[in-house]
């Protein structure tokens, strides 16, 4: 199945891809089912029933709030993070879900969201059910749906034959590992960036590409502003303060051009990736990359890119998202994305590799040596646990972020003081995470139930 770059970079809102995303787009799928089955004028109430992950740190996650918000009618990428608050409050106040002009849903939180912490649906650990039903409590309609990482959502029919995209399209240069997408590099005489282009003309033109490639940019640009401006608290009950402004604040008292200290510059990364993960643990708006409790990585190692590297321009930020696309697609159809099936290598160490392979790709560096840097990346997150405390993702995930763009810049770096040749490949490490993610107990995948999230107490 064909996966497009743009189904990896989704702008969205915060905190979770997979929790908050995911789970407004199948509610919003569902109504659109009601609606497609003529059934707006029988439907009273919607039943919302939340399994796995969903259910052990949903609350956290704000996928009760996304819920409603899907139910509405609103899209992750269109709505406004600073009206959300006044439409939780009117359908809190009116126990009314207008979810359009044909249909208004009775709602009452406790009794139309179920959470089933002790249950899981057969196929994911995200797993939700939607029942419609009529004003004397028949059934109407019933869906289920999962949020496989990445704000990805499948139906449960499409999950049960291992479908990834319903998007059939022949790509002109088809890849389904790393080993491939190097042969077709030096068959062809092309780099990654330039085999994605291709494949992605499949869908728009090159100007389109590069249109929608600067917009992901520019809001990845203003994540970064938003998170550098915004002080204070971050809601939930952990009360963590936000520290991207302060560090900003004591940076911007020199030159990022004229640093006395080099070490300095990793101030720098790692107020980048603060300031996004803050602005997404906040609910705000960001870019899945490839997942929002990863969303710091990406925009992070390209403002490095951006700001502290000689010649960097336009064509290769274009060029770094193209090529973090193309490893990214790699772990999302051969292994996973989601926190809450293989742990958290699957959201920051995927977007640690991605970045390093973007980044590398920006160097100019040579396709085998883009293909080290991303093993390097995610060969050290390999067993990176998903432990959020409170179900927030806050401790430990916003700090992961910074740490991880470290390592994505750490690791072109060593694949550039390399010839490209290599022991581990890219497959290889991809196939051993996804091992690994198989073989981790459950309460490391996104439940709060292990790891930081119980051993937090104690501290």
């Amino acid at each position: 199945m064909a996966v497009s770059v743009f189904d990896l970079f989704k702008i969205g809102i915060g905190p979770s891809s997979s929790h908050t995303v995911g789970p407004m787009r199948a509610a919003n799928m569902f109504i659109a089912q009601v609606m497609s089955h003529n059934l707006q004028d029988r439907t009273h109430s919607v039943v919302t029933e939340l399994y796995g992950s969903l259910s052990h740190t949903g609350r956290g996650h704000g996928t009760d709030k996304a819920i409603i918000l899907g139910l509405l009618g609103e899209e992750p990428d269109t709505v406004d993070p600073d009206q959300i608050p006044g439409m939780l409050d009117a359908v809190e106040q009116t126990q009314l879900i207008k979810a359009n002009e044909e249909l208004t849903l009775v709602f009452n939180n406790k009794k139309h969201l179920v959470w089933h912490k002790r249950k899981k649906l057969p196929l994911h650990s995200n797993g939700m059910q939607f029942t419609a039903l009529d004003a004397d409590g028949n059934e109407l309609l019933r869906k289920a749906y999962y949020s496989v990482g990445g704000g990805f959502i499948l139906a449960h029919t499409h999950m049960a034959k291992q479908h990834i995209m319903e998007d059939d399209s022949k790509l002109p240069y088809h890849f389904t590992s790393g080993d491939e997408l190097i042969e077709l590099c030096h068959e062809h005489q092309m780099t990654i960036a330039e085999i994605m282009y291709a494949n992605e003309s499949s869908w728009r033109t090159r100007g389109e590409i590069d249109e929608q490639l600067d917009e992901i940019w520019e809001a990845m640009a203003s994540c970064v502003q938003r998170g550098i401006q915004s002080d204070g608290v971050l809601p939930g009950g952990l009360k963590v303060a936000r520290r991207a402004p302060k560090i900003f604040k004591d940076l911007d008292k020199r030159s990022e051009k004229d640093l006395a200290d080099p070490l300095t510059i990793l101030d720098w990364v790692n107020m980048y990736a603060l300031a996004v993960s803050e602005e997404n643990a906040a609910g705000g708006r960001v870019v899945t990359a490839p997942t929002n409790g990863a969303a710091g990585i990406i925009p992070a190692v390209l403002h490095y890119y951006k700001e502290f590297v000689p010649g960097s321009n336009q064509q290769g930020i274009r060029n770094f998202l193209m090529t973090a696309a193309a490893v990214g697609i790699l772990y999302k159809t051969k292994a996973s994305i989601s926190g809450a099936e293989v742990g958290c290598q699957g959201e920051v160490g995927v977007a640690s590799s991605m970045a390093a392979a973007g980044l590398a790709a920006a160097f100019e560096l040579t396709p085998d040596e883009i293909e080290n840097a991303a093993e390097i990346a995610m060969e050290h997150n390999l067993g990176l646990t998903c432990d959020p405390i409170g179900g927030l993702v806050q401790i430990p995930c916003i700090e992961r972020n910074a740490m991880g763009s470290i390592k994505s810049i750490n690791a072109v770096r060593m694949a550039d003081r390399n010839d490209g040749t290599h022991t581990v490949s890219l497959d290889k490490v991809i196939k051993t995470m996804k091992e690994t993610g198989d073989d981790m107990k459950e309460h490391y995948k996104e439940t709060s139930r292990g790891g930081l999230a119980v051993n937090i107490i104690e501290c």
